[in-house]
C-alpha cells in the first residue's frame, strides 16, 4: 500500500509539469476555453431567467449573443471615441511635450549626464519615424490574433451555455465523482465567480469613470483613453492600480508643470485607486471570497509566465476555482485554507 502511494505521488510529481507545460504549448486553445467559461457562468442566471419565461435554449442564446455584441460595440465606439481624441489633440499634445521634455533635459539633464541640443527636437531623440513601419507589423498581428481569440471565445462560450460543454457534469465525471457534490460545488463556483466578475466589473468601471473625469478636470489630455486604460489594466488584480496611477503620473508629468497641481492630480488618481480598489471592492466581495495576498502574488506571477496578459486577468477567477474545489476534500482542506485570507 505505501508503494502504491509513493508511486501515485511520483506520478503526481511528473504529470503536473507536464500539464502546465501543454497549458502554456496550446494557449491559443486554452485561453479561449477558460475566458468562455466564465463569460458562460456569468450569462447562465440570465438563461435560467429566460427559459423560466418560455424562451427556447436557442433564442435565449440569440439574446446572450445580442447582449454580448452590443456590450463589444460600445467597447469599440469608446476606442474610437479615444482614438478621434488622441488624433484631434495630436499637435496640441506634442508642442507641450516637446516644451516640457526640454526644459527636463535643461534643468537634469546635467545630472544625469544628458547633453542637451537646440538644434535638434527632443522628442526626435525618442521616436524613429523610419521604425515606425517595421513596429507596425507586430500590431497588426497582435490584431488578428486578438480577433481569432475572440471568435473563439464567443464559440465556446455559445457551446458552454448549450450545454454541449457542462461544467457540472465534467467536474462529476472526472474529479468529484459524486452527483449531489458536484452540483452544490457548481452552484458554489458559479455563484463565487459571478459575484467575482460582476464586482470586478463595477469597480473597474468606476475606477475608469473617476480616473478619466480626474483628467479632464486637471486638463490632462486624453481624458476617455486613461479613464478606459484604468477601467482595463484594473482586471489585473492588485498590479493593475499602480500600473494605472504610475502611468497617469508620468503623462501628466509631460503636460503639467512640477507643482501643487501635480501633486494634486497624483493624490486624486491614487485615491481614486485606493477607494474603489482597496475599500470597496474587499468590501463588495465578502470575506468568504478573500484570498491572501502572497497567494495573489504568486498566482499573478505563475498565470502571467503561462498566458501572458489574459493569464493575469484570469489568475485570481482560476485559483478561486482551484480553492473550491480542494475545499472538497479533507485532505486538500489544509490546501485551501492556506489560499484564504481568512485568519480561522
Amino acid at each position: 500500500m505505501d508503494n502504491l502511494r509513493t508511486t501515485n505521488k511520483l506520478l503526481l510529481a511528473l504529470v503536473i509539469p507536464v500539464i502546465f507545460y501543454l497549458l502554456k504549448l496550446l494557449s491559443f486553445i486554452f485561453i479561449p476555453l477558460v475566458s468562455s467559461m466564465f463569460i458562460a457562468l456569468l450569462f447562465l442566471p440570465l438563461m435560467r431567467f429566460l427559459q423560466k419565461k418560455g424562451l427556447s435554449k436557442l433564442l435565449s442564446i440569440g439574446v446572450v449573443i445580442i447582449i454580448f455584441g452590443i456590450g463589444l460595440k460600445l467597447g469599440i465606439e469608446l476606442v474610437k471615441l479615444s482614438s478621434q481624441q488622441i488624433m484631434a489633440s495630436d499637435s496640441q499634445f506634442f508642442s507641450k511635450a516637446e516644451t516640457q521634455i526640454n526644459n527636463l533635459i535643461t534643468t537634469y539633464g546635467g545630472d544625469l549626464g544628458i547633453e542637451s541640443n537646440s538644434e535638434s527636437s527632443s522628442l526626435t531623440r525618442f521616436i524613429n519615424k523610419e521604425g515606425l513601419s517595421a513596429k507596425l507589423a507586430p500590431t497588426f498581428s497582435f490584431i488578428s490574433r486578438f480577433l481569432t481569440a475572440l471568435l473563439m471565445t464567443v464559440f465556446f462560450a455559445i457551446l458552454w451555455l448549450a450545454d454541449s460543454i457542462n461544467i457540472q457534469k465534467l467536474l462529476n465525471n472526472t474529479i468529484l465523482k459524486k452527483k449531489h457534490t458536484s452540483i452544490k460545488t457548481f452552484m458554489k463556483i458559479e455563484r463565487d465567480l459571478i459575484k467575482f466578475i460582476k464586482v470586478k466589473v463595477l469597480v473597474s468601471a468606476l475606477t475608469g469613470i473617476f480616473t478619466g473625469l480626474a483628467c479632464y478636470f486637471f486638463n490632462v489630455s486624453f481624458p476617455i483613453f486613461w479613464g478606459l486604460f484604468a477601467f482595463l489594466i484594473n482586471f489585473v488584480q492588485m498590479v493593475g492600480s499602480f500600473i494605472a496611477v504610475i502611468a497617469c503620473s508620468v503623462f501628466a508629468l509631460v503636460e503639467l508643470e512640477i507643482s501643487s497641481t501635480l501633486v494634486f492630480f497624483i493624490i486624486t488618481v491614487s485615491m481614486v485607486q485606493v477607494v474603489f480598489g482597496a475599500i470597496l471592492e474587499p468590501v463588495f466581495m465578502g470575506k468568504s471570497f478573500s484570498i491572501n495576498i502572497i497567494t495573489v502574488l504568486v498566482m499573478l506571477m505563475f498565470w502571467g509566465y503561462i498566458w501572458g496578459i489574459p493569464g493575469l486577468i484570469m489568475a485570481i477567477p482560476i485559483t478561486v476555482f482551484f480553492k473550491i474545489i480542494l475545499e472538497q476534500f479533507p485532505t486538500t482542506k489544509v490546501l485551501a485554507s492556506l489560499l484564504s485570507a481568512d485568519d480561522k
